[in-house]
């Protein structure tokens, strides 16, 4: 698989991330631990070099994520998070520097690792100034702990302050085909300071592959219970979009997650999505995605094609969209 860099600290990683949250958190019953491992491997095998956890994915995610990568530590980037009380995300934020450095010896041990690669705040704290945050995980690259500073979901302001303290290296957030928000602040100011872009749920929570329709039936711990755009008469208006996703696959001899896969890819060099999946024929077929080299003329007619259709729903519900942008 092609190589990208994020940042402009020389943070190499593969064109397709892995993220790991699914397999134990926010879509259901967790995947059997080695069944979780087996897939993380296959990914590696498979060329991704990239692979996304966090403290409030669960204990047993970094510890998975930690034995499964082991074998091949040294070939493999390890991005996790903090920022979140107890490492609960429905305890609200806690970026004190003292969580920070808690959450850092944590990650640490159940990783199996001396470093953590990539070091996200999960979430702004709006307690605690941005300055304070970044100053902390400088700390910490000092120390030999964390090779480099990420933000998931922050605005403008707080990235600009973050990496006036410590550069940035990446940004996560939300970014697919049918949520396109960043391209109107975000995108310009990464591009501005040299910040690289990870895509989380760029196939669009599972919606985008064409899997999910109306009449799907999510279990009881499934996140996108609570998700407007999961509603039921949500599903059924935005069809119309991953049947033109559909279309446009088969004219490219591809699968429509492939399709959204290589749509992300060619927006800018550096932009790496993570996909996650518990399934491994579509950890295959997602790889896919990164060989597919979409032209000019086949990113305007998939924009037009979605520029005129509507997208029904909001990403978030409000008490968890008012963490984000900030």
């Amino acid at each position: 698989m092609e190589k990208r860099i994020l940042g402009n600290q020389g943070l190499e990683v593969s064109a397709l991330g892995m993220g790991c949250m699914g397999l134990s958190y926010g879509y259901g019953p967790a995947t059997d631990k080695q069944a979780a491992v087996k897939l993380i491997r296959e990914a590696y095998e498979q060329g991704i070099t990239f692979f996304d956890t966090a403290e409030a994915y669960g204990i047993a995610n970094e510890e998975l994520v930690g034995e499964a990568l082991s074998p091949f530590r040294k070939e493999v980037v390890i991005a996790t998070k903090f920022g979140f009380k107890d490492g609960n995300a429905s305890n609200g934020q806690d970026s004190r520097p003292e969580r920070i450095r808690a959450v850092a010896e944590e990650s640490l041990r159940r990783l199996k690792t001396d470093v953590i690669d990539l070091f996200y705040q999960h979430r702004v704290d709006p307690n605690v100034p941005m300055e304070d945050v970044a100053g902390t995980v400088k700390d910490l690259i000092a120390e030999g702990k964390v090779k480099y500073f990420g933000l998931s979901e922050a605005g403008v302001s707080s990235i600009r302050k973050a990496h006036a303290v410590q550069p940035v290296t990446a940004l996560q957030s939300e970014y697919s085909i049918w949520w396109r928000e960043p391209e109107l602040e975000i995108l310009p100011a990464l591009e501005e300071l040299g910040i690289g872009f990870v895509p989380f749920s760029p196939l669009g929570k599972g919606f985008l592959t064409g899997a999910i329709n109306e009449n799907t039936k999510f279990g009881p711990s499934d996140f996108r219970n609570i998700v407007p755009r999961f509603s039921e008469d949500n599903r059924k208006a935005n069809q119309r979009l991953v049947d033109l996703l559909g279309k446009i696959a088969l004219d490219k001899e591809a699968t429509p997650a492939q399709i959204a896969l290589g749509w992300l890819l060619a927006q800018k060099p550096w932009i790496v999505p993570i996909p996650g999946t518990t399934k491994s024929h579509r950890l295959t077929e997602n790889i896919g995605g990164a060989s597919i080299h979409l032209s000019a003329s086949d990113i305007q007619k998939i924009d037009e094609a979605f520029a005129e259709t509507t997208i029904h729903g909001e990403r978030y519900p409000a008490h968890l969209q008012k963490r984000v942008g900030n």
